[in-house]
């Protein structure tokens, strides 16, 4: 088990994401089927346990494997990819306030809910500041390197911003709530100015060094978590700012919610088409699985929420629909993502290290005299 973890790295934590944001986005649902909660509250339970494994496995890791771990950090492409614990810890919190307490209770739920956030929100924050850091002073990257990898430590406030208003009506009332409210709001405001100066050198990475690697296209869709979760987060504040803030400051999340979520999520379907369209194109140029694909479940889910908060805010049945449609999109992502993992996890291909790059040998010119 010790050796097996060696090259386990913190993109692993995408998949507990991409698991979460499955039952968060299924029960806000404009849909009424049977049965269709208790999935997602199974698939939440199911995010929880790989998360206490995912974080048991990587505690063995930097326990035993410290000099890979510390590797990972000296890496631009991994480094990012410490963002993920964050928003695992905060998906899988948000989630069971959402539904896991069907199963757990409600107590247990917001306790839960309140550790995770807690740790995903210090976790988030760190990373926010120290991969960039780590980028500016250790790194050495250059504009050609840049994917939108990089927005993923710059995104997890983004995640807090969204998921934390779920805890303010479980805080006593008066500056407790109006604090953490307003605390969410400035973390929605630090997440989008970092992606605002990260999204220019992905694009103009993309535009002006052609497409990305096959391995890397499916990251495209990560550019939709910022673009999601920041309209989920807006309309989130608009719900739970009624007796948390003064009326005048509730009023003004009521028309943010719908004056920033309507521009943003049209941009947000702009960019689907253009990364499903990259996808296509290196799918038909021998794109094969990697770990990358969780790229295309938490991302689009985030999407799938802002539309339900749309949805919520302008009563128009086209985001309705629009939330249906995305959905299936993002279960049969999912499916097909945690299909593959599966497999990979018991061949032991994805757990096995970088294969060695081939040595090319040296032309040898005989003498002929």
């Amino acid at each position: 088990m010790v050796t097996a973890v060696r090259h386990l790295g913190p993109n692993w934590y995408a998949s507990v994401m991409g698991t979460a944001i499955v039952a968060t986005a299924g029960a806000g649902l404009p849909l009424h089927l049977p049965g269709l909660r208790t999935a997602c509250a199974a698939v939440w339970a199911l995010s929880l346990a790989m998360l206490l494994a995912l974080l048991a496995a990587r505690t063995l890791h930097w326990t035993h494997h410290r000099d890979q771990a510390r590797a990972h950090l000296l890496d631009p492409a991994m480094a990012p990819f410490y963002g993920c614990l964050a928003m695992a810890l905060l998906a899988v919190g948000g989630g069971g306030l959402v539904v896991g307490r069907d199963w757990i209770g409600l107590r247990a739920a917001v306790a839960l809910d309140a550790v995770l956030f807690g740790a995903g929100t210090a976790v988030g924050l760190t990373a926010a500041v120290a991969v960039p850091y780590l980028m500016a002073v250790r790194h050495r990257v250059h504009p050609a390197q840049a994917t939108p990898v990089w927005l993923l430590p710059v995104v997890a406030p983004m995640v807090s911003a969204a998921l934390g208003p779920l805890l303010v009506p479980h805080l006593p009332p008066g500056q407790p709530r109006e604090t953490l409210l307003l605390a969410c709001f400035a973390m929605f405001g630090l997440s989008l100015l970092a992606t605002l100066l990260m999204l220019p050198l992905v694009f103009a990475r993309l535009v002006t060094g052609g497409p990305l690697p096959l391995a890397l296209t499916p990251t495209l869709f990560l550019v939709l978590g910022p673009l999601g979760q920041s309209t989920t987060a807006v309309g989130k504040f608009a719900d739970f700012a009624p007796g948390a803030v003064p009326a005048a400051y509730a009023q003004g999340f009521t028309l943010l919610a719908v004056l920033y979520g309507v521009p943003v999520m049209g941009f947000a379907l702009l960019w689907l088409g253009l990364a499903t369209a990259h996808v296509v194109r290196a799918r038909r140029r021998g794109m094969r699985f990697a770990m990358t694909w969780w790229a295309f479940t938490f991302p689009v889910g985030t999407c799938v929420t802002g539309a339900e908060s749309l949805s919520r805010h302008t009563g128009l049945a086209v985001y309705d629909g629009l939330a249906i449609v995305l959905y299936g999109v993002l279960v049969a992502a999912w499916a097909t993502a945690a299909v593959h993992t599966a497999r990979g996890l018991l061949s032991g291909a994805l757990l096995a290290g970088p294969r060695p790059a081939p040595v090319a040998l040296r032309p040898v010119t005989a003498r002929t005299t």
